[in-house]
């Protein structure tokens, strides 16, 4: 069993990590994105909450939803236009302050780390690979290997495939979809409000807490995983 840094037996087995938002500071880039790329294609531009707020989901799910006028059969346009502007953009993208120093004392500490991330496989393994946090981690889920949150498909593949109990599982996310998917899960979420969800929204779902930076994220999980 993972030992807490006091010495006390420790909660959690399973800390898992959304990603944009959350660990990588790629929220603006991403809403951006999206808004240029609707741009591109002469469709209506979305204001950069409606365009934050489907950060989280699978693609797929989130330019349906930025652009509710979108027909289904121009979607892989805006997907194409989409990849094309963050692709062009995302080798500037950094972690949070703190995030890497958090990850490795986590780790130190024997729990396993995980991903659940409405990114494709593609993407994420690019993001790992430029943020050089790959072996950080003991598993990862992405939405085009599960459903997209809030499903609680991803949480529940990393709980098989790690073989732990729900009630050792921890989702920490900057979005709602993010508790709703731990809700979903049955297992503990933890918000944070440096992200793409407002903290009134994060906090009026169930959940651990919603914390305000990285700072009070490592505070909180020494006391209380």
């Amino acid at each position: 069993m993972p030992e807490a840094s006091a010495g006390r037996p420790s909660r959690y087995e399973v800390i898992v990590f959304d990603w944009d938002g959350t660990l990588m500071d790629s929220t603006a880039t991403i809403a951006q994105s999206i808004q240029l790329a609707c741009r591109d294609l002469g469709l209506p531009v979305p204001p950069r909450e409606r365009a934050a707020h489907v950060i989280g989901l699978g693609l797929h799910d989130a330019l349906k939803y930025a652009v509710p006028e979108l027909p289904e059969a121009r979607v892989p346009e805006l997907v194409e236009r989409y990849r094309h502007h963050y692709l062009s953009r995302d080798h500037d993208l950094v972690l949070f302050d703190g995030a890497r120093e958090l990850l490795v004392r986590l780790k130190e500490r024997g729990l396993f780390l995980a991903v659940a991330t409405g990114k494709s496989r593609m993407g994420l393994n690019r993001a790992l690979g430029v943020a050089g946090i790959a072996p950080l981690f003991d598993a990862t889920r992405c939405a085009d290997e599960s459903f997209s949150k809030p499903h609680p498909g991803m949480l529940l593949d990393l709980m098989d495939q790690l073989g732990v109990e729900r009630d050792r599982v921890l989702m920490i996310g900057d979005t709602t979809h993010d508790l709703r998917m731990a809700e979903n899960a049955r297992v503990d979420g933890l918000g944070v409000a440096w992200g793409a969800h407002p903290r009134e929204e994060l906090a009026a779902l169930p959940s651990r807490g919603v914390l305000g930076s990285m700072a009070e994220l490592s505070a909180w999980l020494d006391a209380n995983a």
